[in-house]
């Protein structure tokens, strides 16, 4: 299932693409990546982020992200939801215990959903 969220609430997303822009055979990477993903919380939009995958917030604006599409795809369809100038970052991660981050502090339950794997499960 995909989520969608701000801050610690989750949601599940629409179906909602920019059209015209997912026609290209690259759009998909070959398994779903792992990602962290960051933007300036201050500059959120109105509604939640379609974030394109399943993920989980570590924190206000920064979220651990598995998505099918590519980095250079995740990051311009969380861009277009940003308002205009907003900081962003998504940066890939490796999706086994050795590559994840380390965290403390964080929201409840990320290292429990890192552990889910791709598959859920």
């Amino acid at each position: 299932m995909r989520w969608t969220g701000q801050g610690d609430t989750r949601l599940p997303s629409a179906e909602t693409d920019p059209p015209g822009d997912d026609t290209d055979a690259d759009d998909a990477a070959a398994t779903p990546a792992l990602y962290l993903l960051w933007h300036d919380p201050a500059a959120a939009p109105e509604g939640p982020l379609d974030l394109h995958g399943d993920a989980h917030p570590l924190a206000d604006g920064l979220w651990l992200v598995r998505s099918g599409l590519t980095r250079s795809k995740l990051y311009h369809r969380i861009k277009w939801q940003l308002p205009e100038g907003t900081a962003l970052a998504c940066a890939p991660l490796a999706d086994a215990p050795g590559g994840w981050p380390k965290f403390k502090g964080m929201a409840p339950g990320a290292l429990a959903w890192l552990r889910t794997g791709p598959d859920g499960g």
